[in-house]
């Protein structure tokens, strides 16, 4: 009888431990699987695609002209190549800023109004969809930012010194967070941005619905959080230090599947 109470005993402790050797990390990644089957990015994309083709604005004009990269009206494979260098603007541009040119001059919004509204609203809103529905035209395709023009290498440049730059009351960097393995905060694992792999997960994942707040995030969104988290002041709405952040993880994440738009927890 002891004999046989010791075998249950056993079995149970070694359940026990088994269940307890399932990580934070493997428990969120079933969670996201499950949520993801069902993604209401798709309706953010569904909008978006409506505001590509819709005449808006005062020109009354759509969208299908706009060169992101790759050629007028061409989408698919254009989000896995932003931020660019572009001649016609003289500047370097990721998605949403892209966005904003093509919205004034094809369909005449007023391009800093529009950046100065809060995210989530009016244009805001449209801009959400807008990138949802570009990032999905390319997901499952490779990172591949240019760095041929001296601009996106200058970028690339700065975007990494912004990057391991620390200030703030907390004397924090985006390094402190994203440049080791193995970190997290709270329940959510951090990426290590400054490896392939890390930078590929990392940037490659937004646009991203956010089932928290029960809204899409663009990269402006995301980084305008981190820079909050960090107690830093805001910065402008598609301002050359977040394109620049962007184009160090995008450069860094070259060759990974674009995962956008994903859902975060």
């Amino acid at each position: 009888m002891i004999k046989t109470l010791t075998i249950v005993v056993l079995a149970v402790a070694a359940a026990g431990a088994q269940a307890q050797s399932k990580s934070t990390a493997e428990s969120i990644a079933e969670y996201r699987a499950l949520l993801a089957e069902g993604n209401p990015a798709e309706l953010f994309e569904a909008k978006g695609e409506d505001l590509w083709k819709k005449p808006r604005g005062p020109k009354n004009v759509s969208l299908e002209r706009c060169d992101l990269g790759k050629g007028p009206g061409v989408i698919k494979g254009a989000f896995v190549e932003l931020p660019r260098y572009f001649a016609d603007t003289g500047r370097m541009q990721d998605l949403e800023s892209r966005l904003l040119s093509c919205m004034e001059t094809l369909q005449g919004f007023n391009a800093a109004e529009i950046a100065k509204t809060p995210f989530g609203k009016g244009e805001q809103a449209s801009l959400e969809g807008l990138v949802a529905y570009i990032a999905a035209e390319s997901r499952g395709m490779k990172l591949n930012l240019p760095q041929v023009h001296p601009e996106e290498r200058k970028f690339y440049e700065a975007g990494k010194r912004i990057f391991h730059f620390r200030s703030g009351p907390y004397d924090f960097a985006c390094a402190t967070c994203h440049a080791e393995d193995g970190k997290r905060i709270r329940l959510q694992d951090l990426p290590n941005l400054t490896t392939n792999v890390g930078a590929g997960a990392g940037f490659g994942a937004w646009p991203a619905y956010r089932v928290s707040s029960g809204e899409l995030w663009g990269m402006q969104r995301r980084l305008n959080d981190c820079f909050r988290q960090q107690r830093f002041p805001y910065p402008g709405f598609t301002s050359d230090a977040t394109i620049a952040l962007a184009a160090y993880m995008g450069v860094n994440g070259k060759g990974v599947a674009s995962a956008a738009p994903s859902i975060k927890r």
